[in-house]
């Protein structure tokens, strides 16, 4: 068992839970999806990203093209409830709530391709 493979597929796994644990609820109410729990997707996928520089082979960029695309969303979620809460006066309403949790459904589905991505690799190394 390589250490490193194994701190990698924690990581990338922790990203797609996180991400996942963020978009669960009904999509435009802020009471089903926690600030924290965004932070700590953004923070997660961006040690994936990070992780994810050393593969020099084609599925290699393309799982960091999926992890780029996954921070993004994110950190573009993250910018629109920042935005919201501090600089506009109307607040989180249900309309901006149904959007960050459309960015971070994005980001769900690149961090989905990135781990079946890892997965089928990891099986095709198998055989």
């Amino acid at each position: 068992m390589n250490l490193e493979k194994v701190f990698f597929a924690f990581f990338i796994v922790l990203a797609l839970t996180l991400n996942f644990g963020f978009f669960i609820g009904e999509i435009d109410n802020p009471v089903h999806h926690s600030v924290y729990e965004l932070f700590a997707a953004i923070v997660v996928s961006l040690i994936a990203t990070v992780l994810k520089f050393g593969d020099r082979t084609h599925l290699g960029a393309v799982l960091l093209a999926t992890s780029l695309v996954a921070d993004l969303q994110l950190i573009t979620a993250s910018i629109v409830w920042a935005a919201v809460e501090h600089a506009t006066q109307t607040g989180m309403t249900p309309h901006v709530m149904a959007i960050i949790v459309s960015l971070s459904g994005g980001a769900l589905l690149a961090n989905v391709t990135s781990v079946v991505l890892f997965v089928a690799e990891t099986l095709a190394v198998r055989r």
